[in-house]
């Protein structure tokens, strides 16, 4: 058991059992990206209309050619749009919330019970007068506020820390202008079950009643009895909770230990019901619902559709009583899972990356740039402003992070970052923001000091932009290409404001969070086509004989190491290098910890986990698309220790297409990452051709996708010249006598590119009028998108106006091609709008705009 467990568990069972104890007393008391380029040319059947605007308020624009390409509108009717899925905000969610949580100081402090009222008016007070007037008006009370139950078995507030009662507290914090928040567990108390009182409001319910049968823990500290809620007295005695907590005036409940999650994803506890009911009665009195912690995000969907927040990760603090709150690598950590959870966050539902302790430099245990880097993950993240300190010692630094205007602003335009790539340990984190600016955050999460540059290619942009440094609150300048932060600090980081200039054009990705759908929409699921390469084998002979060609085969092989960009470690890891024990690359990842995890997205049709085997381990479970799919063990008997380089999961079947490897420790007392093993469809054929000096000759080979997807042909990183170096005839590559003679005998490779969708996703309908559309500010706009042979007739709209019929069919799965382009639109807002009118399926990928 980690440190983090015992501490977490000690709060709980205090709680518990002195609840346990005060029932009886209780019983009896009253009840109270875009594309970086040129688009690929447009497919037949497409257009590009310049439209002349209008004098009217809201423009409409006239196409200048026939509305209805062959075929006629008679054959297929005018698609009728679906409207798009209503949102789902609660009106008290629409941004993060900003506040402050006790835990953060009760682990410091090393007492559970530090939640005293005096403790809570003193951290209410100093909250109005120092950081309330810029949005922070929430007071989080944490774990231990009850320690009895009532005659309906509902909690009741401790009489020890709240001796003049706990409603004189709530009534100072709202008195200051602020929320009142407190925390709840799954379940129903063993005691309060065994009791069999009668449930508030619910005739003839009783609390026996509720518990599932046979008995069986509810949580992840085993407090709890689980709760069967097929019964209809199981929503009853959480309505009366709830109501209970209404009639306090709570704002507010944290409700913690949700699995899957907090370190239990292979189903053998499951609080989803609990959720549920949980839901249902906070909903009707409008109190944020707040999920902790590290949840699966495999049911991200599901929680969205609960609750206010959702945490993405294990505790930040550090378990260090009187050391310090956190540590760097516990903020470091959650970059990772931001990358995964980001496009779950937004319009009411927000991830929730835990306290942010950064108010107090002699107490936090980061360094002032690690102060600045959390809050600006935090504030990129769109993730709630909860800040764990004690607000009576906070220093002047820490006020002035917490408090930037721009800065905050950020957070509360509720627009989560994604990053480029989280390949390197200098970052590049974006967001378009409702205003047509960018965010942009520049992190060095290494060891030493680097330039950091954001490309605008990168971002979805083109054209020039201005550049606001909002840490510094100034201007910097203007660029048509990017920004080079310098000498950005260790573990430090730059936070920028970009914002298009008249005749950019803006990029905006199928996933941005303010595109609209209408009807059922998926993400990728098979219908993408990412970019991918793949190496061709060049042997290069002197003995006057060229070598035989090697067939390609249906599949390709990529071994990555254990330190590959792009593996996610989730949790503490480890790295062990030149151990001697025949590892791949002589390295591995490691943890000690149940319930951290490795995750990688890859593009094929398989994966294969290779690893150690050895007593110390235990069992791991495998997930592929944030599916249980198998519980595999990495244990070996004493005898054979260090059997290095063994598969211990591996599937081959998968669809071509995006996908995503997660494993998670179960059990064990380490579990190893030594490598993975991809599977990907060829894309040459041969895999290797041949060039003999003495009988020179140019070589030819296959490709396996469109040609009109080839990008590039390199070799040692320098690109090949078309026409030069090599040619393309329909399917066939040559490559040129001439290049092949520069090579020296041996094996030798080139490495053959092809483009794939933008970013390598696209969204995808199958219904006849689902729609997909954007509101934007400008002159102009382009649809990019793929066409295939299972795609068909698309209907664009133009400010609610139908304005022309494309045809987005091709001979072969074609990535980024413009089939709808419009220009000439009165200065102003515009909404763009495509309608599936005909074919099997309809993809959408990047709709870009010209900034007026």
């Amino acid at each position: 058991m980690t440190r983090q467990t015992r501490a977490r568990r000690t709060l709980g069972i205090v709680t518990a059992a002195v609840a346990a104890i005060g029932l009886v007393a209780a019983a009896t008391a009253p009840a109270g990206a875009a594309p970086d380029g040129t688009p690929a040319p447009t497919p037949s059947g497409s257009v590009s209309a310049s439209l002349a605007p209008t004098a009217s308020a809201t423009p409409s624009a006239t196409p200048t050619t026939d509305p209805t390409p062959s075929p006629s509108p008679t054959s297929v009717p005018v698609a009728t749009p679906a409207k798009p899925a209503a949102s789902t905000a609660d009106p008290w969610a629409v941004s993060p919330y900003m506040g402050w949580s006790s835990y953060s100081m009760q682990v410091y402090s090393g007492h559970p019970t530090w939640i005293t009222a005096a403790q809570i008016i003193a951290q209410s007070d100093a909250m109005h007068g120092k950081l309330q007037k810029a949005g922070y008006d929430h007071i989080n009370i944490d774990s231990g506020w009850t320690d009895a139950f009532d005659g309906n078995g509902r909690p009741v507030p401790s009489a020890t820390l709240y001796p003049q009662g706990f409603q004189k507290v709530i009534d100072h914090v709202h008195a200051n202008g602020q929320k009142v928040g407190i925390y709840m567990t799954p379940g129903v108390a063993p005691a309060v079950y065994a009791a069999n009182l009668p449930i508030a409001g619910a005739p003839g319910c009783t609390t026996h009643d509720i518990a599932a049968q046979p008995v069986t823990t509810a949580d992840y500290w085993g407090i709890n009895d689980k709760i069967d809620f097929s019964k209809p007295c199981s929503q009853k005695y959480i309505d009366s909770i709830v109501d209970q907590f209404a009639k306090w005036g709570i704002d507010f409940v944290k409700f913690d230990s949700v699995t899957p999650g907090s370190g239990i994803t292979d189903g053998s506890l499951d609080s989803r019901g609990d959720v549920a009911a949980w839901s249902t009665a906070l909903k009707a009195h409008k109190i944020w619902f707040e999920l902790s912690w590290a949840l699966d995000p495999s049911q991200a969907s599901y929680w969205r559709s609960k609750a206010n927040g959702w945490r993405v990760e294990w505790d930040v603090e550090c378990y260090c009583a009187g050391q310090s709150l956190t540590t760097w690598n516990n903020i470091a950590r959650l970059f990772p899972d931001v990358a995964t959870w980001w496009r779950n966050a937004g319009d009411g539902g927000w991830n929730d990356l835990d306290s942010l302790d950064i108010g107090n430099g002699r107490m936090d245990g980061l360094t002032r740039d690690e102060r600045q880097t959390a809050m600006t993950l935090w504030a990129v993240s769109a993730a709630p402003l909860s800040t764990g300190n004690d607000l009576t010692q906070l220093d002047s630094y820490g006020v002035s992070l917490l408090t930037n205007p721009e800065v905050v602003a950020v957070d509360q335009a509720g627009t989560p970052a994604r990053p480029v790539s989280t390949s390197t340990s200098q970052q590049v984190w974006y967001s378009l923001e409702p205003d047509g600016s960018y965010t942009v955050a520049l992190f060095n999460l290494g060891q030493t000091e680097k330039d950091i540059t954001a490309n605008w290619s990168d971002i979805g942009l083109a054209g020039s932009a201005t550049v606001r440094d909002l840490w510094a609150r100034k201007d910097v300048g203007r660029s048509s290409t990017g920004f080079t932060a310098s000498d950005v600090p260790i573990h430090g980081v730059r936070l920028l404001k970009v914002t298009p200039q008249s005749g950019a054009t803006v990029a905006v990705n199928d996933d941005a969070l303010r595109v609209g759908y209408g009807d059922t929409w998926t993400r990728n699921g098979g219908t993408e086509v990412a970019a991918a390469s793949q190496s061709l084998g060049v042997t290069v002979t002197d003995t006057g004989t060229p070598a035989p060609l090697t067939s390609s085969g249906a599949d390709i092989t990529t071994t990555l190491d254990d330190t590959a960009p792009g593996i996610a470690y989730t949790g503490t890891w480890n790295t062990s290098t030149g151990r001697g024990f025949g590892d791949y690359g002589d390295g591995v990842h490691w943890t000690q910890r149940v319930g951290d995890s490795f995750s990688y997205g890859f593009q094929g049709t398989g994966v294969s986990w290779v690893t150690e085997i050895d007593s110390s381990e235990g069992d791991a479970d495998v997930y592929i698309d944030g599916q249980l799919v198998k519980t595999v063990s990495a244990t070996s008997d004493a005898a054979h220790p260090h059997v290095a380089q063994q598969t211990v999961f591996s599937t081959n079947d998968l669809a071509s297409g995006q996908h995503t490897l997660k494993v998670v420790m179960k059990s064990g007392s380490f579990m190893l990452l030594d490598r993975l093993d991809v599977i990907q469809q060829g894309l040459l054929d041969p895999a290797t051709v041949s060039f003999d000096t003495k009988a020179p000759a140019a070589a030819t080979f296959s490709i396996l996708r469109d040609p009109g997807e080839l990008t590039a042909i390199s070799h040692g990183g320098k690109a090949l010249v078309k026409g030069t170096d090599y040619t393309v005839s329909g399917a066939k590559v040559t490559l040129a006598q001439k290049f092949l003679a520069t090579l020296p005998v041996g094996s030798d490779q080139v490495t053959v590119s092809f483009r794939g969708d933008v970013l390598d996703d696209v969204h995808a309908a199958r219904a006849d009028g689902a729609s997909v559309s954007y509101t934007f500010r400008g002159t102009g706009v382009d649809w990019i998108t793929a066409t295939g042979p299972d795609q068909g007739l698309v209907d664009i709209y133009i400010d609610g106006k139908r304005v022309k019929r494309v045809d987005t069919s091709s001979a072969t799965r074609r990535t980024q091609q413009k089939v709808f382009g419009v220009s000439g639109l009165s200065d102003g807002k515009h909404t763009f709008m495509a309608v599936k009118a005909s074919g099997d399926v309809m993809r959408t990928d990047v709709i870009r705009y010209t900034v007026r």
